[in-house]
């Protein structure tokens, strides 16, 4: 998990622009979607379609398929990690927060993320640089949220631990990736992930919310669309050809551009208005990601393997 210092070409600059766009605009489709479905059913067409869609990708592309049943365990689990529990907590923390500050609040994954590493891995040691950025992110995710109203244990606190929660599930399913999926390729780990998602969340949203149905109105149609096929099937993809290009420290520059453009999309779509506290709280989460890709408490001299989790 080492972070990688890339100079960036201008192809690598437009995916990675066009990749934040896409996450961007996906707070703002799962929150139009939740307005007819259930966050369940939300999450279950999210995986269903992307599941489809990866796997005509590798039977195009004759990908070799893992067949052994320890393999399938660990898409299992990543599933569960990656998809069933960050997307169904995110997705029902919307119900009750604005957009942009599930946006702000989900940039906190690469926080957290640091920590499990550090946990983890004996290679991923937490360095002077790294307790400052970690501390950092802390402070401005205790600001964003602001502390006194977590007091309160209303919904809409509830609903911003559900995304702060989320984002400690994204960081467990990097630390699971590392140690059960290496050697695959990304698009077949992707495929089988969505597979092991599936297999939960259908059956799960049936359960609870009642069978899914396909009677929905265009609007949701779109929206789920735009977040199964663009910002999940199709941004997987994206993501590792970023990643090939620009090195995961530079990839880390996706978690600071997405939260302001779901913050505009929530404000001028749906007409949402966030606290003081949530910009100052994403200004702090922003400067302690940049120390921890290192743009900011080190020379640019030094560079990291280009390989992340």
């Amino acid at each position: 998990m080492s972070i990688a210092q890339k100079s960036l070409s201008p192809r690598a600059w437009a995916d990675l622009g066009l990749l934040s766009l896409i996450w961007g605009g996906s707070f703002l489709a799962v929150r139009i979607a939740l307005d007819e479905i259930g966050p369940l059913t939300s999450v279950a067409h999210r995986v269903g379609w992307a599941m489809v869609l990866l796997w005509a990708y590798v039977l195009i592309r004759r990908l070799p398929v893992p067949r052994t049943p320890q393999v399938w365990f660990a898409f299992m689990g990543m599933g569960l990690l990656n998809n069933v529990i960050p997307f169904s907590l995110m997705a029902w923390g919307q119900l009750h927060i604005e957009t942009g500050l599930t946006s702000i609040l989900n940039a906190a994954t690469a926080i957290f993320g640091v920590i499990a590493a550090a946990i983890f891995f004996a290679d991923e040691r937490l360095t002077l640089r790294r307790v400052i950025g970690v501390s950092l992110g802390f402070f401005g995710v205790a600001t964003a949220i602001g502390l006194t109203f977590l007091t309160q244990f209303d919904l809409r606190s509830m609903g911003q631990l559900a995304v702060i929660a989320g984002t400690m599930s994204y960081a467990l399913a990097g630390v699971w990736a590392r140690k059960t999926l290496s050697g695959l390729r990304p698009e077949v780990a992707a495929a089988g992930m969505l597979t092991g998602s599936s297999l939960v969340m259908i059956p799960l949203a049936m359960m609870v919310e009642g069978p899914i149905s396909l009677s929905l109105t265009p609007s949701t149609w779109l929206a789920i669309g735009y977040y199964a096929v663009i910002a999940t099937a199709a941004a997987y993809l994206l993501y590792y050809r970023v990643l090939a290009m620009a090195g995961a420290g530079n990839l880390m520059l996706c978690t600071l551009t997405v939260a302001p453009i779901a913050i505009v999309l929530g404000a001028v779509v749906l007409g949402e208005a966030l606290p003081l506290r949530a910009y100052v709280g994403f200004a702090l989460l922003a400067l302690g990601l940049l120390v921890l890709n290192g743009r900011l408490g080190r020379k640019k001299t030094v560079h990291d393997s280009p390989c992340g989790a």
